[in-house]
Order: C-alpha cells, then sequence, then structure tokens
C-alpha cells in the first residue's frame, strides 16, 4: 500500500512518525560528519529539502532527541554501527531565516533578534546550573527583542560556551535558508545594512567561536565573501556545480521513477520526466525537484507547483528591467536555445544593477536555469552552456512575462488580435496605448535614455509575442544590438496561416524626416536583404507573407506595412 503524502512536511520527526511519503536522504549525516569541515555552506534551489534535511541532521545529533532510534531504525545510516553510538550525542543549535521577508532593515533587525531571544529562552536551564557567573546571567537577561547590535551579534557566540560547559562537548550550529534576507534586502533597498549587521554575527559565531563542533549553512546562494563572509576562512563552499553531496538534496530519476511506480503512475515517467526533470548538480544529471514531484503524486496533476512556491520578485526585477541584450538572450531561452555565459557562483547583489552578466548566475543558483556542461576558455574563466530547467520552468517564465503587460492587458491583448486580423489601424492605437501604459516599467530608471528605453520595451514586447503566439507560431529573429537591424520572423505552424516579418527601427533624427521615413527605410530593408526567402522556401506562397516595420522615437510608435508592390500602407495617429 502507497504511504500517505504529507503535502509541506519538513519536520523530520514528524514525516517519519505519521509514516508519510519519504525518500531515504541520511546518508547525507555521514557524507557531511566524516568530510570534517568546520563550516559548510550548501546551496541549492528552493524547495530541494534543505530544510528537511536540516531537521534530520539536527533530529539525529542533538541531545533532545537522545535514544529516538525510532526516527532512524530503517534507514541507511542505522546500517552504521558507529553512527549508532553518534545519534543524540551533541548540543546543538538551529535557526532558520526562512520566513524573514520583510521590507525594511529594522523590521528584519528586530525579527533575527526575537529568534534569538527565543533561543535563550528554550535554554532558560542553564541559568539554574550554577555554571554561568554574574556577568554572564545579566548578558543572558539582555538577549531580548531590543538588545544592542554587539549583543545580538554576540549572542550565538554565548550561547555556545554556556552550552559547551552544560554538556562538556562543542556545539554543531544548523542555519536553514541564511541568504533570505539579503534578498529581500537587495530588493527593498538595505542591503548594506543588513550585511553589515550578518558579517558581525557570522564572524562571531563561525569564525571567531572556540566552542563550535561545526556548522551547515543553506541557502540559495552564495552571497559574495565581501559581503557577509569576510572573515570566514574557514568555510567549505558546496555549490550546484560541486560534486559534493550531488544526491542528497533533490531525488534522482531512479528514486523518482520508483515512487511513481508505488503510486501506480508508471506509465506517467516520460511526462514527468518533460516537466520537472533537468536539474544538474556535481556530476550528476537527471535530478528532479521535491515539491513538484511530492506535489504530483497526490494531485497527479502535470503543472507548475514549484515554480510558484513563492515571489520571483528579485528574477522578475533583474530580467524585466534588464537591457535589450539580456532580453534578447531570453528569448533564445524562452525559443527552446542555449547560452554560452561566463559563470561567478559568488553572487555579488550591489553589483546586480550594474552588472548584468550576474542575472545568469543568480539564475543558474536558483535552479531557472541548467548548466549542461562547462569549458574554460583563454582567459582562465569558467564558460557554461545553459538552457532553461524544464516545461515547469517554461511555463513559469511565461506566466512571468505576461504580468508585465497586466498594466495595459486589454490594450496589449487588443493589439494581439489586431495583429493577426491584420488590422493596421488598430495595432497602432492598441500599440502606443501599450507603450505609454509599461514603457517606464521596463527600464530602471537609473540611466534612462531615449535610445536605450525604446529597447528594454521592444525587447520585452517580443518576449511577449512569444508568449502569446507560441502555439500557433515559430518566431525567430536576428538579435544584432541596437535594432540597426532587428527582423522577426513569425513562421506559421498551420501552413494555411500567414508568415510576419517584423522589423524594428529607432528613428534617426538627421537621415529620417519623420517615423514615416523610418518606416519606409525598415520596409526597404526587408525586401532588399530578401529576408522572406527562409520562408518561401518553406513552401511559404509570399502572398501570404506579410511585412512589418515599427518605427519608435522615445515613448512614440508608427507601425506600416508593405502591401506587396513596395507601397507602405499606414496611418500615423
Amino acid at each position: 500500500m502507497a504511504r500517505s503524502i504529507g503535502i509541506g512536511k519538513q519536520d523530520f520527526e514528524k514525516l517519519r512518525q505519521a509514516n508519510c511519503f519519504y525518500i531515504d536522504k541520511t546518508s547525507f549525516i555521514k557524507e557531511w560528519w566524516e568530510s570534517n569541515d568546520d563550516v559548510t555552506l550548501i546551496t541549492r534551489p528552493r524547495r530541494f529539502g534543505k530544510t528537511l534535511n536540516i531537521s534530520m541532521v539536527e533530529q539525529f545529533f542533538s541531545v533532545n532527541y537522545a535514544g529516538r532510534s525510532d526516527l532512524f531504525e530503517d534507514l541507511s545510516i542505522w546500517k552504521e554501527e558507529r553512527y549508532r553510538k553518534l545519534q543524540g550525542t551533541w548540543p546543538v543549535i538551529s535557526l532558520s531565516f526562512a520566513n524573514l521577508k520583510e521590507t525594511d532593515y529594522m523590521t528584519t533587525r528586530k525579527k533575527i533578534c526575537q529568534m534569538l531571544s527565543d533561543l535563550y529562552s528554550d535554554h532558560n536551564y542553564l541559568l539554574k546550573a550554577e555554571l554561568l557567573d554574574e556577568k554572564e546571567k545579566e548578558f543572558f537577561s539582555r538577549v531580548t527583542i531590543d538588545m544592542s547590535d554587539v549583543e545580538a551579534t554576540l549572542s550565538l557566540h554565548n550561547l555556545s560556551k554556556y552550552l559547551f560547559r552544560y554538556y562538556g562537548k562543542k556545539v554543531i550550529i544548523l542555519l536553514d535558508e541564511y541568504d533570505t534576507p539579503m534578498q529581500e534586502a537587495y530588493v527593498a533597498g538595505f542591503f548594506r545594512e543588513l550585511s553589515s549587521f550578518l558579517r558581525s554575527l557570522f564572524n562571531a559565531s563561525f569564525k571567531t567561536n572556540p566552542y563550535l563542533e561545526r556548522a551547515i549553512m543553506t541557502g540559495i546562494t552564495r552571497v559574495s565573501k565581501e559581503s557577509i563572509f569576510s572573515d570566514l576562512n574557514n568555510l567549505e563552499v558546496v555549490t550546484a556545480t560541486t560534486e559534493k553531496y550531488e544526491t542528497s538534496f533533490g531525488f534522482t530519476e531512479q528514486e523518482v521513477f520508483a515512487a511513481l511506480n508505488e503510486y501506480d503512475l508508471a506509465e506517467k515517467k516520460q511526462d514527468v520526466k518533460m516537466w520537472y526533470d533537468g536539474f544538474i548538480f556535481g556530476n550528476q544529471r537527471d535530478i528532479y525537484n521535491p515539491w513538484s514531484i511530492i506535489n504530483y503524486l497526490d494531485k497527479q496533476k502535470l503543472t507548475t507547483y514549484w515554480a510558484n512556491t513563492s515571489s520571483n520578485s528579485l528574477i522578475d526585477k533583474l530580467i524585466r528591467e534588464g537591457s535589450a541584450e539580456i532580453k534578447a538572450d531570453f528569448e533564445i531561452l524562452m525559443d527552446g536555445g542555449k547560452l554560452e555565459k561566463q559563470i561567478e557562483e559568488q553572487i555579488v547583489f550591489q553589483q546586480l544593477s550594474e552588472n548584468e552578466e550576474a542575472v545568469w548566475s543568480l539564475l543558474l543558483a536558483s535552479g531557472y536555469l541548467k548548466a549542461e556542461s562547462s569549458r574554460m576558455d583563454e582567459q582562465g574563466e569558467n564558460r557554461y552552456l545553459l538552457s532553461l530547467t524544464n516545461t515547469e520552468v517554461r511555463v513559469m517564465f511565461r506566466g512571468m512575462i505576461r504580468s508585465w503587460f497586466a498594466k495595459a492587458q486589454s490594450g496589449y491583448n487588443a493589439f494581439v488580435k489586431a495583429f493577426l486580423k491584420n488590422d493596421l489601424k488598430a495595432m497602432n492605437a492598441y500599440m502606443n496605448r501599450v507603450a505609454l501604459a509599461t514603457f517606464s516599467y521596463f527600464d530602471t530608471g537609473k540611466k534612462p535614455s531615449d535610445y536605450t528605453e525604446p529597447e528594454r520595451f521592444y525587447h520585452g514586447f517580443l518576449l511577449g509575442l512569444m508568449v502569446e503566439l507560441a502555439d500557433r507560431y515559430v518566431i525567430t529573429s536576428n538579435r544584432e544590438s541596437g535594432f540597426g537591424r532587428y527582423d522577426v520572423m513569425i513562421e506559421p505552424k498551420n501552413i494555411q496561416d500567414d508568415a510576419m516579418i517584423l522589423e524594428f527601427k529607432v528613428r534617426d533624427a538627421g537621415d529620417e524626416e519623420n517615423l514615416h521615413a523610418t518606416i519606409e527605410n525598415a520596409l526597404k530593408q526587408i525586401e532588399e536583404e530578401n529576408y522572406e526567402a527562409c520562408l518561401t522556401a518553406k513552401g511559404i506562397p509570399k502572398e501570404r507573407i506579410r511585412k512589418y516595420g515599427f518605427a519608435f522615437e522615445g515613448k512614440r510608435v508608427l507601425i506600416g506595412s508593405n502591401d506587396g508592390s513596395g507601397r507602405p500602407g499606414m496611418k500615423e495617429n
């Protein structure tokens, strides 16, 4: 009989006691313990079992779970006699930053202080053990939600000291989702304040702490050493490209297929693979997202589970406000293509807005991209071949791109309908309405210009077309930057439908009297370069190929078409 599915259960004890579906990951305990690393930072995408594994490690080692062999008896770790003797024998400090998603520094700081205060309350028995002197007891009482920075940043260090005295053993510290508040701080604009506070906390807890046995930190990203880890030279970093712990987070294909068999879903293996496979950790390919698999086993419906479990605000912001080049690269990914990019696995949040290439590192760390292969270039830099991870991720990005036009949804939808009907007058009216409503939404606002803003908008607009027309058309483009030439081919999947060629151009005020002249040049270019040749070669008649010139100047747009004889037919609104 198949085990029950426990959606969202992240407490190892509760999961095991309820006999819920669980894939044995206790081999991670042995691999981590035998690595002998002082402080281990493990980065994995969200919902990949980080919290459950931290709970598992805590309940294996913590003295609070001494004698709880029932939690581990039928799992792989219990086959090791040495590890049976380790269970329940260490003082453990465990905390999570997963819910630190505040929009200002002071509230974030207060919540961290409250967590630290709660930890001290859990260990009130230390005050009665006659092990603390008067000054230490005073410090203990000052660990509250309103404590000073000095007291807050020393709190874990001092608690480690008190526990060492009580148990006669150094402590294990577990910190789950350490970078959640860092991402929120970047989006909300208080990154520098928070990073300064956390740098002091982490230094005292993990570097200058003689009472620390070992520590694990988990997160999505590897935040740069300069931000919060500047003093931690004892840090072992395990990222998505590292070979350590390859199968400890996420489900292997063998594990997924065994689960499908257990729930009588063997015939769905290939569908599940297409939707949820694709993650790669180290050399281990075919890793599946646990959250999606568990939800699929429960609901038996192929849809986006993992991709919609939390806010994608940072990813959305970086792509939407990114340059034309970022959006053009994203067109390649959405079209099923691959990009070769230099990846720096240390995420420098302060540089995300200046160094746009960092977006690819963040997308890889977050699980939205997979690294299919890598090579070292002539300069000794690592370059990775990237693609969208799977169908679920592609569907998620389609929804994100649609949301960009929410402010002008009716106008955007009306434009698409007019475009398919070849209603040029309506196309111009609706396109200008959409541009006015959403133009600034695609720009960072830091260095706006008449040149950069239109490109950001039009590349975002093209991504929107790719999403809306994906079921009926194949869209390809020639991606030379600056719109010196940027032709777009819209090829119908049904041979009875029209094909379209679009040419985007910025008006050259020196050579073009008005937007009409810009359109004439765009249409002339389509003819002179014989863009239609690749369409006619596929059997599409010339009379079924529509040609459009998109001319823009600032937020003003004009669309013109060619009736096939070289005469532009258009009206300026």
